[in-house]
């Protein structure tokens, strides 16, 4: 069950502004990779209904949209592309996206001063820069791991339903332009009907190539 616990002890620590922050579409072949971006001051409520997206229906992770909407003090989903995945690899992606969301909020006024971040790994904050770069990492603020964060963080679980909820729309949309893929059921990942498509047609525009795909020499 989610909570404010994790902020909390953020906000008892000093930071005004606390953002849960987790990706969607990691695993899959296709599509970009999405990261929601939910920034919270201090407060003692969250939405009713507000679970990991995994664990919601469709339907129960739209009708809790208007809710988010208010959620908070700013919120936001970057995005980075299947050519930005074979480009700089999906950690690359990942960070891309993520900068991409909170560099939305902070255009919007909104400044972060510490990240909750779902997982183990800790692919939002660049390394550090070598004698070989070609620039500076991008600093981001304190990054906190939270293990099954999108379960026990409101924050971070309101990420991931607008993350899902986005990145879903977008590959339902592709659908129209791809539909043996399968991208209305499976939005993106190795769904049998998917790897079915690939082999016969191998991979379209929008899928990750650098990956290793079935038919992707065809």
């Amino acid at each position: 069950m989610v909570s404010l616990e994790f902020e909390a002890a953020l906000w008892d620590a000093g930071a005004a502004v606390v953002a849960g922050i987790d990706e969607v579409g990691r695993g899959a072949l296709a599509g970009p990779v999405s990261v929601g971006v939910v920034a919270v001051s201090r407060c003692e409520a969250w939405p009713d209904g507000l679970a990991d997206s995994k664990q919601l229906t469709r339907a129960a992770r739209e009708g809790l949209l208007d809710a988010l909407g208010v959620f908070g003090v700013g919120r936001a989903v970057g995005h980075a592309s299947p050519a930005e995945i074979d480009d700089v690899g999906i950690v690359g992606a990942l960070r891309l996206a993520g900068l991409r969301g909170l560099a939305s909020l902070a255009d919007a006024g909104v400044a972060v001063d510490a990240v909750l971040l779902d997982g183990t790994h800790d692919w939002l904050t660049a390394p550090p820069a070598d004698l070989f770069a070609e620039r500076e990492p991008v600093p981001t603020p304190p990054v906190t791991m939270v293990v099954k964060g999108d379960n026990r963080c409101a924050s971070i679980a309101a990420a991931s339903v607008l993350a899902k909820v986005e990145r879903d729309a977008m590959m339902r949309a592709a659908h129209a332009d791809y539909p043996a893929y399968g991208w209305e059921s499976n939005k993106g990942y190795g769904a049998a009907v998917h790897l079915a498509a690939l082999r016969e047609l191998g991979p379209s525009p929008l899928h990750r190539v650098s990956w290793k795909l079935p038919g992707a020499s065809a």
